[in-house]
């Protein structure tokens, strides 16, 4: 697939190709990820490009075929999964068969849907007479039953709280387990992304800037934007200044790092719970102070700011004028909290030195 589209904000333009996967979109709202599902199931139609799924042409602008989404046989899910209202749950799974086959085939797949999906008790039932999960297990079940080329969803559980939304990923382990070709996965959670992706496309305003393993994502990010969507809380400019030293102008101070700086390297990232805190001086070491801090469950969050670096470009605490560019110079540094002592952790106005360890920090170029 190779597609253009131009929009308000940006021009989409995403080149992919996916074998027999479950291929995640990762990127913030609004980046054209859930265009990019919309332009293959031919709800929105690309200016340019060509669109290919199991070797049937869906879409190519040069010799002017574009099929309808009812020609392409595929399947989008949303959150709010658009069941029919007026009809049964039998009915709904029943919705996307192929009216070519015989009612008896017609009515065989349903029931093994619904039994996949442990609906059989359900079938006379309206969607409004559902739970939630019972709701998405009948779209799941009509996913199938339409015996689609290709599955895609979109952000499936984006307005569900933690709770509700752990129960209801369960149930895409029967769908995966059961569809042996190609799944688009859509999200901004790279949690999520990781539990049900094999390869994972970051997505960043209509471009697709890398596609890698989840794992490899995490630990070996090639763009800021993986690294920012990977859960890296300090990203900033880097500048070279040898093949294991980087200056890093946000921050005031320079980094020796284990692997080799590239010559053009742009941006410099390490977790917020890598951070050590030391004694004192040292490789990577450095006087900071807790400019403010907020406490979650298990761990506490501190803004760390440079006590030895000259600050007379820096905001004041008391006056952020630029909010943005006070926080940019500033580290996060998460930490642990024991569970019977949280007074033995770092509060707002200590002083204290931390460390940055040199085989913790990711280089990228772009």
């Amino acid at each position: 697939m190779h597609i253009k589209k131009k929009l308000s904000s940006f021009t989409l333009d995403v080149s992919l190709d996916a074998g027999n996967e479950t291929l995640g979109f990762l990127g913030a709202s609004g980046c054209g990820k859930s265009y990019t599902l919309r332009c293959i199931a031919g709800i929105e139609k690309p200016d340019e490009g060509r669109i290919v799924v199991n070797g049937q042409v869906f879409f190519d602008s040069e010799r002017k075929i574009n099929l309808s989404p009812q020609e392409r046989k595929t399947a989008l899910l949303f959150q709010n999964y658009m069941l029919f209202p007026n009809m049964t749950v039998e009915q709904n799974v029943a919705a996307g068969i192929s009216r070519k086959l015989s009612k008896q085939k017609q009515a065989e797949i349903v029931a093994a849907e619904l039994k996949r999906f442990s609906l059989d008790a359900f079938g006379k039932r309206y969607p409004a007479q559902l739970s939630g999960g019972q709701q998405q297990r009948v779209a799941l079940a009509r996913m199938l039953a339409a015996q689609p080329g290709i599955l895609m969803l979109d952000e499936p559980f984006s307005a569900l709280d933690a709770h509700l939304k752990g129960v209801l990923e369960l149930n895409l382990n029967s769908l995966f387990e059961a569809y042996a070709h190609t799944i688009l996965y859509v999200s901004h959670d790279i949690d999520e992304a990781l539990r049900f992706c094999g390869r994972i496309a970051v997505v960043e305003d209509g471009r697709i800037v890398e596609i890698a393993q989840g794992e490899e994502l995490i630990h070996h990010p090639k763009s800021l934007a993986a690294m920012k969507l990977s859960g890296c809380k300090n990203a900033t400019p880097a500048h070279y200044v040898s093949d294991h030293k980087v200056h890093l102008p946000k921050w005031g101070i320079d980094l020796v790092c284990n692997q080799k700086v590239p010559n053009d390297v742009a941006y410099l990232g390490v977790r917020a719970n890598y951070i050590e805190q030391v004694s004192g001086p040292g490789e990577n070491c450095f006087r900071v102070r807790v400019d403010r801090s907020n406490d979650s469950r298990f761990d506490r969050m501190c803004l760390l700011g440079f006590v030895n670096r000259d600050e007379s470009d820096m905001p004041s605490v008391a006056a952020q004028d630029d909010e943005m560019r006070y926080l940019h110079q500033h580290v996060f540094w998460r930490v642990s909290k024991p569970r019977d002592n949280h007074d033995s952790i770092p509060s707002q106005g200590d002083e204290l030195w931390v460390r940055f360890p040199p085989d913790q920090l990711y280089l990228v170029t772009h």
